[in-house]
This record gives structure tokens, sequence and C-alpha cells, in this order.
């Protein structure tokens, strides 16, 4: 498996455990499967992708982390009272809707945005003072959470990806709360009841945070060890896979890349150009930054790479009604070639690809004529001036074709297919 592959697999591993754990429904409709981490990668897509065939998809089916999820007993003392909380869990963490998902291929970082509309913290209370006690079932609630989170990935000595800590945080909106049982000590004690939830959500939101930093880095890591590709802590991986692609693309031949014959016939005028050729192909690199998000539920890829000078060479005859012809040969160069594209993807894989952006940006082009006698300079000024002076305005014309095409192409692939065709891919990694 290539460079590239397993750098999808890593993201595809810390994007699935930078958030939290599936529904009880999701848990129930899969007979209780192991979490996500313990499954094959294939099975971990199949059911990602499955979920997001839902109108309003909610939480990610299987995760390390439990919902409800118990939190310790926790003993705060006021100025008139002390209460005690026991037996208290933390309901609804499941039930999140994913804000954004940004990612930065080249620097191996992912940001994560989540929002759940109720958060409870439910459990049994006692509160005591000095003349009165009381205690029974608790309720706090949380509305409108927000849930932010930043993972990095990084090389160690040994050559391995290695999660670092997961930045998160918690934010509310609003809070209600309900203590059973008070009775006196209520509207004795109103302001410290008005305090209690803000006191509840300081304290296990270190515990929260902890326990998710913990479980869900030490299963990427995990699973990460796993993987037997190590890099170089000199590239990135994102550009040691463009590295390969480059191999790649010198292996198959095509760099250099040799044209097809051509030929085209205008009235009693022939020209054929044979044994044409390019070179730099394989020169591509990043020129800034590949990019992947996620937002309403579509995914956007963002690519901006470039190729260095390419250099090609043709054959050239011209014949005239068949008795009058000249050959010769030609030699171009163009100073290089950038492209920027953005592409959207639906997680819901029955759409298709959409081409939102296609951006290109051509170099200085050179033109060496050989064979035509006098008429190669003339040739050589034409081509070498005109498309220069002409070259945004060719380029601009260039790209609505282009694009027109490219989305006939997208919208020709069956992506759910083609997903499961490079599925068994995926299982090689041993996990």
């Amino acid at each position: 498996m290539d460079v590239t592959m397993y750098i999808l697999c890593c993201l595809l591993i810390l994007t699935g455990r930078n958030i939290v754990s599936s529904t009880s429904e999701d848990a129930e409709s899969l007979g209780n499967l192991t979490a996500l981490g313990e499954r094959k990668l294939s099975d971990q897509v199949r059911m990602i992708l499955d979920h997001y065939k839902q109108a309003d998809p909610v939480g990610i089916p299987g995760a390390p982390i439990s919902d409800p999820m118990p939190i310790p007993d926790m003993k705060h003392s006021f100025t008139y009272a002390t209460m005690n909380f026991k037996s208290a869990h933390v309901h609804g963490l499941s039930r999140f809707r994913i804000q954004h998902i940004k990612s930065d291929l080249a620097a191996m970082q992912l940001s994560v945005g989540l929002r759940i509309e109720k958060l409870e913290v439910l459990g049994n209370y006692t509160m005591s003072s000095w003349f009165s006690r009381s205690n029974g079932p608790f309720n706090v609630t949380l509305s409108n959470v927000y849930i932010e989170g930043f993972a990095k990935l990084e090389v160690e000595r040994g050559g391995q990806l290695q999660a670092q800590n997961i930045d998160m945080d918690i934010l509310f909106q609003d809070i209600a709360m309900n203590f059973e049982n008070l009775g006196f000590l209520g509207s004795l004690f109103q302001g410290i009841i008005n305090s209690v939830g803000t006191f509840l959500f300081d304290s296990i939101k270190p515990f929260i945070l902890t326990e998710v930093n913990t479980n869900i880095r030490g299963d990427v890591n995990k699973h990460i060890r796993a993987l037997p590709q190590t890099f170089p802590n000199s590239i990135s991986p994102l550009d040691m896979a463009l590295a390969e692609g480059r191999r790649h693309v010198r292996e198959m031949g095509y760099d250099p890349y040799h044209l097809p014959d051509y030929n085209y016939t205008a009235g009693i005028f022939r020209i054929d150009l044979t044994h044409s050729w390019a070179s730099g192909m394989s020169s591509f690199y990043r020129v800034g930054n590949v990019s992947v998000t996620m937002e309403d539920n579509i995914v956007y890829v963002g690519v901006h790479v470039g190729t260095q000078r390419l250099e090609g060479r043709t054959l050239w005859e011209v014949n005239v009604g068949g008795l009058v012809s000249q050959a010769g040969s030609a030699i171009f160069t163009v100073e290089y070639i950038h492209a920027k594209t953005e592409v959207s993807q639906p997680m819901d894989t029955r759409k298709r690809p959409i081409l939102k952006d296609l951006d290109f940006k051509v170099g200085n082009i050179q033109v060496r004529m050989d064979g035509a006698g006098t008429l190669d300079y003339v040739i050589e000024f034409v081509v070498n001036v005109l498309p220069n002076l002409l070259r945004y305005q060719i380029v601009n014309a260039v790209e609505g074709p282009i694009k027109t095409r490219v989305q006939d192409i997208m919208d020709s692939i069956d992506v759910e297919e083609l997903i499961e065709q490079k599925l068994p891919d995926l299982d090689k990694v041993k996990l």
C-alpha cells in the first residue's frame, strides 16, 4: 500500500476518534458491535457512510467514549451549606451534529466543531447545613453546547506517526437546574443553588476533556503503530506521498510522455506530427495547502499543485497536394503550469461530486523551429509572442470547457461503487 493510503487511513482514524460515541440506537442496530477502532477499516467506512445517508445524521456510529458518561463524586462547601453529588452521569454526548471539520494535510492538523442541542447531568445530591439537611435527585441541563477540538499528528524519531495531545473545549449558551426535595433550604439558599450549575460544569469539564483526550489519543496511537509505514521527520507525510506519486508517474512511463501521432488536412494542405513527446510531467509539487474540510455534511477538497519546467519535441511534415513537402522538428518549453481546484462531495455517496472551482496559471511559452528555412523565424515569432501576450485570455477561455468536461466525467462516477472497490485495500492494514 502506498504512502497516500497510509495518510488517508491515519486521517480516517484520527477523524473518527475526535468525535465522541454513537447513539444508543446506532449501537443497538449494529448488534452491539465493538468500538470503531476494533473493527476493520472497511467496516468503519461502511458504517460511517451508511450513517450519512440519513437526512439528518446525528452522532457517529461506534467510538471509544461512553454515553452516558459517569463522573466522579463531588463535594463543595458554600458559605452556609455543603453539597455532595453522587452517582452522576453526563447524558447526550453522542447526540451531536458536526458543524465543521477542517484539516491541513501538509501540517497533519485537524480541527473539529460539534454542536449538541442539550447535555444533561443527572445524579443524586445531599445538601447539609448546621440546622437542616435535604437530599434527592438533581438535573442540570446545558443547552446549545459547542465542542471544539484540535488534533495533530507528528513524526517521531523512529519515523512513526504519533498523535499529540488533543486540545478540546466545551462551551454552552444556557443552563437550567432542578433539585428535588430542597424544601425550605431551596428558598433560603437560592443564591447557592443558582451557582451550583456553573460549579458542576466547571468541575466535570476537566474530567470529560481528560477522559476524551486519554482514550482517543491512546486508541489512535495504538492503531497508528499497527501501520508498517514509517516517515522521515525532515519532510511531511503529504510531501512524501507526492514524491512517491512522482516516482509512480515515471515508473508508469508517463515521463517522458509519448503523444500519439497527429495529422490535420485542410484542402490540399496536410500536416503530420510524429514522434512527439513531453517531459517534466513528474515534476509536480505542492504549491499551496492541500485541505479537506467538512461543512453541512459536504466534504470539500482543495488542491493547489504545479509543475516545474515542461519540455517537448515533435517531428513535423507539411505536404501540399502530394507534390511538395517540407519536414522539420519543433522544440517547445513551458515555464510552469499551476492548477488550483476545489471539489465537493456530499457525505451521502449516492450523490455525485461537484467541481466547485478550477483555475490555471501557465508560465512563459517558447518554441524553436527547425526545417522551414526563413519561415522558422516567422513561426517562432508568432508562436512565442502571441501566446505569451494573450496567455491569460487563452487560459481563461479554455478553463470553462475544461471545467465542463471534468464535471461530465465526475457525473459519470459512481462514488459509492468506487469506494466499495477500494475498501479491500484498507483491510490490508492490520489493526
